[in-house]
């Protein structure tokens, strides 16, 4: 009984050993190596590479801006003011139109928007009936301006007041007012210039016959560059000014010149002086020679034909109805033949009496 019982224990023993060793064995199972995985990678955002933004649209100026039928009044005469520092460049006066009329923009020394460029002056031209005013603009090469006469280096054709080199403008003292003490970059080059009439528009009655050559039209298809805003502040300041009002000057605005956009109370503001008629044809290069006190009231010289077509500037609108808008200026007052036959007769005793006093005192 007893070993029966000591074999059950041993039975016992033995199975829970096989339990245990299957246990065992279970736990002793070969797992799989782990694979590895790397982390995540962090986000670096692609290398940025420049794009430049794309240039402005070029500048096309307006074809014709203002469209008038009455002529422009002709071209003061002036002294071209001092050059105020180096590197300002000229650009000549014009008559712009306004609600009252045609008012005068003086000519002034500007800084351009930037090196290599050079200015192209507006101009009014005759087309369609009517008087087109063509904006002026910068760029390369100085392009077509009606052929108008400005003076200081724009005689009609191009622009022969200077020019760049390299990256600094120089100036020609023969027809630019530049002290050589203050601007060095300077070089003294003739300029014949012919041409004396102060006609202020291309084309039509009385207007300069010029036509674009074939360098300006290249430079029309230029890319242009429109005028600064210091410009056009200028031509909204003497837009503001009555004084530069052509019917209030009669065409000699005491503002003729600045030395500085708006600088219209400058102690070197250069005033109109009198008409290229009355003194002779300008001297070489285009500059006007000096000298020459203005006739009273304004009025153009006796004798004198008015190149465009009149001397009455109290127009304030446009004369559509006219087939010559020129013939809506009034003409200068002729002394009726019978006053002039007068002051002739006056003047007969005034010579008659040195006379008999001669033979009087030779009778003696």
């Amino acid at each position: 009984m007893l070993e029966s019982s000591n074999r059950s224990h041993r039975i016992s023993a033995l199975g829970a050993a096989a339990v245990a060793a299957a246990l065992g064995l279970q736990g002793c199972i070969v797992q799989p190596a782990p694979v590895y995985a790397p982390p995540p990678p962090v986000y670096s955002p692609p290398p940025r590479v420049y794009a430049p933004p794309p240039p402005p649209p070029a500048y096309a100026e307006p074809v014709a801006e203002v469209r008038i039928a009455e002529a422009p009044p002709p071209l003061p005469d002036y002294e071209q003011p001092p050059i105020p520092e180096p590197g300002y460049l000229w650009t000549p006066g014009y008559w712009a139109w306004g609600p009252e009329g045609y008012y005068w923009v003086p000519g002034t020394w500007v800084s351009p928007p930037r090196v290599g460029l050079l200015w192209t002056p507006g101009y009014w031209g005759w087309g369609g009936g009517v008087y087109l005013f063509h904006a002026g603009y910068w760029g390369p090469h100085v392009g077509f301006y009606g052929g108008v006469n400005y003076g200081y280096g724009y005689g009609g054709v191009g622009f022969a007041g200077g020019r760049w080199v390299n990256n600094s403008f120089a100036y020609n003292t023969a027809v630019t007012n530049v002290n050589v003490t203050i601007v060095h970059n300077t070089y003294n080059e003739t300029v014949i210039n012919n041409v004396s009439s102060r006609v202020s528009y291309n084309g039509g009655t009385g207007g300069v016959a010029a036509a674009p050559s074939p360098q300006e039209q290249m430079a029309a298809r230029e890319p242009h560059v429109a005028p600064t805003a210091p410009q056009l502040q200028h031509v909204q300041d003497a837009g503001r000014n009555r004084a530069l009002l052509a019917k209030v000057n009669q065409g000699r605005p005491a503002i003729a010149a600045t030395p500085r956009p708006s600088a219209f109370s400058a102690p070197s503001v250069m005033p109109a002086r009198a008409s290229a008629a009355a003194r002779g044809a300008p001297s070489a290069g285009g500059a006007p020679p000096a000298g020459g006190a203005p006739p009273a009231g304004g009025a153009p010289p006796a004798g004198g034909a008015n190149p465009n077509g009149g001397v009455n500037f109290n127009a304030g609108a446009a004369h559509p109805g006219t087939s010559n808008p020129q013939a809506a200026y009034a003409k200068p007052r002729a002394i009726p033949p019978g006053q002039q036959q007068k002051k002739v007769q006056a003047k007969k005793p005034a010579a008659k009496q040195p006379q008999e006093k001669d033979r009087k005192r030779d009778a003696q």
